[in-house]
């Protein structure tokens, strides 16, 4: 546009000079003169709002040095805010007969100081009639008694802030006030400087030191650029008060309390607060602007497939004889022979393969030996991450998570929570937006059905930031909540609403602490490098924690105890110096969804009493254990994928008493499941992981337990035996279950399979360990393993293809009943000296050693077995001396007489048999499946037995 032949630059040079009155007129010429004054946006705009003395910066106290978005916007926002006291003159005039016939009465402005029309603030009230100005020249004024407002006005200080302060104790008993640019302290009589019991209040732009100011319902305020040193704001009953852009500073109590339920009665200033607020920008988070950090993960799919061996036997020889001959020295079959352990424990040499399964197909044999082909099919239940995490973590790899585990924004979570939306965008009682709270002990306690919102605010350097209590409720949206020598957020006794956006950190204490029945929703926060925990649940807390991010704390990421019992769903918590996720003396929860890594304590820690529902989270990456269930734990542990942490997948003492099932336990550093049963010094450990936390309020004793509820959870079915039951147990650094306990355990139909030592380890079992239809494959070491003095019953389990024995026992109490032990590089079972076992209808067959060895002096009665005849070079029982503790009846071994032999695992079908006896976990679980398949082994001869032809051999 070129007016009169003037440039763009020019016009906006000349328009700069234009005050506000006359841009406005300018504005209202044409449309190319409307744009031109918006276009003075950075220069005559940005004058007018930071020359204005009724206001500051737009985003003063928290971000002087960010310019608003526009300066126009921020200058009509604070310009009509600053109208808002006056805006019942209207409604007023309006009420009297006959108004439009008279004439309005203009303003007057009252000037009081030195040389002035008056010497005091309150010989100018006695004169000023309605809507009057009052301007206090720069001064101090200090009143010797009570000002009592009668009539609407308008205080206004003359100069910069701090020329003009104002020693008195104001009691507004009109309809409506403005006070500006003044400091405030109290009188000597009052520590009271303000208070109104049904007006409304505004202040602009001033300080107010050491003092009290009340507003108590159906009253209003709006408070606006103003710095409270030392002052304490008492809002009762209040139907809605407005307080932004404030400092509140050195206060010994709290800042501002929010004491009562919203008045129903309500002036006429509400409606008007109300429009202002919803007209002024949000603090609601857009997708824009709303991020998150993100888990940078690869995805690496990776299917379980059939595998096949191809085993190549030599020579024959007589199926029963009572010892065994060894192969020629330098022999092929030698050089890839299995050595033997001390402890007779066979360890094989072939390399590892891929999926940690035996595939020495690629030895060197002559074509004319007997090859028995193993084909069979190992599946494990479905992980909860829908195939993710099942291969092996690679080193500086990054993992996708699967979309389940992603974390949303909050606008996402707020879009599918319309209850959460809902209390978001709600205004009642008291909103604060914009303010700093710093150096004080409190910023704000909503208290007795107090409600309060409170929007991008900063608390630093506090004892605590806000305190909800007794039925009160607050909304924080996008706070930021740091150095607080105690807990951040603290609600007990009811208090609850909506914690969302936030960043809480560096807190001396939790960062949200939840006691005594309070029941927030906690969303999308960022908690973290907290001194103690991150979010604390305690004397039957509860509330849903949802979609934070929780990470770099010192003790546990959420720590729930004393009976507390949260949801806990969709969390990232990671990074943590302790424990994850800590549950203690009889705390609950539901714990569903979570990804919990790289701590460095266990994932989840479960002790004294603690009885959580740990169902379909991802825990990884931990520098210690996936799950902890220590000493009197207890708990549903379900569907969770732990895996590629450096101690074992789950650690837990036997008497603890856990319900661990359907879970998919791989690649762990050590055991996948270790069950011990001595003592584990709890003490010891860091918060979270034993560590008693100080839960003391201003120095009482708790008393928990006097006020505990006793309800009963569906969710948690008594447990009085320890039981692992249907998980899959793979590919683990040593072996897939290791026990060592003195307490009874249940081992039921998991899959264990490819560990880095044995399937099963049972070090010390002073009463009965079940181990009940398991499939339990390709372990590097043996299927099985029982030290002497264990009592251990084998039943119904299929153990295949383990590099060592099927089961090698020492046990004083062992009973193998009805198993499969097949394929096997060892012994399929090997009796050692002094165990005293019993062998019972199973089906048993080795391809390279003997189907039952046994060793020294060993009690045993070996019955009703079905033997199949394996190495042609070995024979299918050994005994090394005559021991007439072994007792042989009614055992059935199938050796290769005939070209049409066919062996067959028919009636039963192969073991293990878990149709029948896999639980679903859940409804949402059910398709989860434990099942290992080897239906049959079929011998077909194509020549006689002694002739040098193959043999097909295939377990299907």
């Amino acid at each position: 546009m070129e007016a009169g032949g003037l440039p763009l630059e020019l016009w906006r040079m000349i328009l700069a000079y234009l005050h506000l009155p006359d841009l406005g007129r300018c504005s209202l010429v044409c449309r190319a003169w409307y744009e031109l004054i918006l276009s003075l946006d950075s220069t005559r705009w940005r004058q007018l709002c930071l020359g204005c003395t009724e206001c500051r910066h737009p985003n003063w106290p928290n971000q002087p040095d960010v310019e608003p978005e526009s300066w126009r916007e921020a200058f009509k926002q604070h310009y009509l805010a600053s109208k808002t006291w006056a805006k019942n003159a209207l409604d007023l005039e309006s009420s009297i007969c006959f108004s439009l016939f008279r004439r309005r009465k203009e303003r007057r402005t009252l000037s009081v100081g030195p040389g002035h029309e008056f010497d005091s603030l309150g010989s100018a009230l006695a004169m000023a009639s309605l809507y009057d100005r009052i301007v206090l020249f720069p001064g101090v004024y200090e009143e010797q008694g009570e000002i009592i407002l009668k009539v609407p006005v308008e205080i206004v200080g003359h100069g910069k802030l701090g020329e003009v302060t104002l020693l008195a104790s104001i009691d507004q008993h009109c309809s409506t006030t403005r006070l500006c640019n003044l400091v405030f302290m109290p009188a000597w009589f009052s520590p009271f400087m303000f208070k109104t019991t049904s007006g409304h209040v505004q202040f602009d732009n001033c300080n107010f030191e050491n003092g009290h100011i009340q507003v108590h319902g159906p009253g209003t305020c709006q408070v606006k650029f103003c710095t409270f040193r030392n002052t304490h704001v008492f809002l009762h009953n209040v139907p809605l008060c407005v307080l932004e852009n404030c400092e509140f500073v050195g206060s010994e109590n709290n800042s501002v309390t929010v004491e009562g339920h919203p008045s129903a009665d309500k002036n006429w200033a509400y409606k008007y607060l109300l429009g202002l607020i919803k007209s002024s920008p949000s603090v609601l988070p857009t997708e824009a602007s709303d991020s998150l950090l993100s888990l940078d993960l690869e995805s690496r799919d990776q299917a379980w497939s059939p595998r096949t061996c191809d085993i190549v036997i030599e020579g024959s020889q007589s199926p029963t004889s009572p010892t065994s001959s060894s192969p020629k020295p330098g022999s092929k079959a030698g050089s890839q022979e299995a050595e033997v352990g001390s402890d007779g424990e066979r360890v094989a040499q072939t390399p590892d393969s891929s999926d940690g399964g035996l595939s020495p197909s690629g030895e060197d044999e002559d074509e004319d030996q007997l090859t028995y082909r193993l084909s069979y099919q190992v599946q494990g239940p479905r992980p909860v991450l829908g195939g993710s995490f099942l291969g092996p973590p690679l080193p500086g790899a990054s993992i996708q998570l699967p979309s389940c585990l992603v974390l949303n924004s909050l606008q996402q979570e707020l879009q599918k929570d319309k209850e959460a939306m809902a209390l978001a965008s709600s205004v009642q009682g008291c909103l604060i937006r914009k303010c700093l709270f710093r150096d004080g002990k409190g910023g704000v306690f909503v208290c007795s059905y107090g409600r309060a919102k409170m929007e991008g605010n900063i608390f630093r350097n506090l004892t605590y930031a806000v305190r909800c209590i007794h039925n009160s409720k607050v909304v924080m949206l996008r706070n930021d909540i740091h150095r607080c020598r105690a807990s951040g957020i603290f609600l007990r006794l009811e208090g609850g609403g909506l914690i969302a956006g936030n960043n809480i950190y560096h807190n001396a204490e939790a960062g949200v602490d939840i006691r005594k029945k309070s029941n927030p929703l906690i969303l999308c926060n960022q908690i973290h490098h907290g001194l103690r925990s991150g979010i604390v649940v305690l004397g039957n807390g509860k509330g849903i924690i949802r979609n934070n991010q929780i990470f770099s704390n010192k003790e546990a990421g959420i720590y729930i105890l004393y009976h507390g019992n949260p949801i806990v769903s969709g969390n990232h918590i990671f990074k943590g110096r302790a424990a994850g996720i800590a549950v203690n003396e009889n705390g609950k929860g539901l714990i569903t969804e979570n990804v919990i890594r790289e701590n460095q304590w266990g994932g989840v820690d479960i002790r004294r009493g603690g009885v959580p529902v740990l169902r379909s989270n991802l825990i990884c990456f931990g520098y210690s254990d996936g799950v902890v269930v220590g000493d009197e734990g207890k708990g549903l542990i379900e569907g969770n994928t732990i895996y590629a942490n450096k101690g074992c997948g789950v650690w837990m003492m036997s008497s603890s008493l856990p319900h661990v099932t359907s879970n998919h336990v791989s690649y762990n550093g050590l055991y996948g499941v270790a069950v011990f049963s001595q003592k584990d010094g709890s003490g010891e450990f860091p918060g979270g992981h034993g560590a008693q936390e100080n839960f003391s309020e201003d120095g009482d004793a708790i008393l928990w337990e006097t006020e505990l509820e006793k309800d009963e959870d569906p969710l948690r079915r008594p447990v009085t035996i320890a039981l692992v039951e249907s998980n899959s147990i793979n590919h683990n650094g040593a072996s897939g279950l290791y026990v060592q306990s003195s307490e009874a355990l249940h081992v039921i139909t998991n899959v264990i399979h490819a560990n880095g030592d044995r399937g099963i380890t049972v070090a010390q079992s002073s009463q009965l360990t079940r181990v009940t239809n398991n499939s339990i494959s390709c372990n590097r070491q043996s299927g099985v393993k029982v030290e002497a003095q264990c009592k251990v019953e084998l039943r119904g389990n299929g153990i295949y293809d383990n590099r060592g024995h099927g089961i090698i026992t020492k046990g004083d109490s062992t009973v193998v009943i009805e198993n499969d032990i097949i394929g096997n590089r060892g012994s399929g079972l090997q009796l050692l000296p002094r165990s005293d076992t019993k062998v019972i209808k199973n089906r048993i067959h080795s391809f390279r050693a003997y189907g039952i060895a046994v060793r020294g002096r060993t009690k045993a009665l070996v019955q009703e077995n079905i033997i199949f005849q394996g190495k042609t070079n070995k024979t299918i029982f050994q005994q090394i001396s005559n021991n007439r503790e072994c007792i042989l009846q009614n055992n059935k071994f199938l050796v290769f007489k005939k070209t049409s032999d066919t062996w067959r695992l028919v009636n039963p079908p192969a073991r293990p048999h878990l149709e029948n006896s896999l639980r679903g976990p859940s409804a949402a679980h059910s398709g989860q499946k434990v099942t290992a398949m080897a239906t049959r082994i079929t011998a077909h001869v194509e020549g006689g037995y002694h002739s040098n032809r193959s043999i097909f051999c295939t377990i299907l």
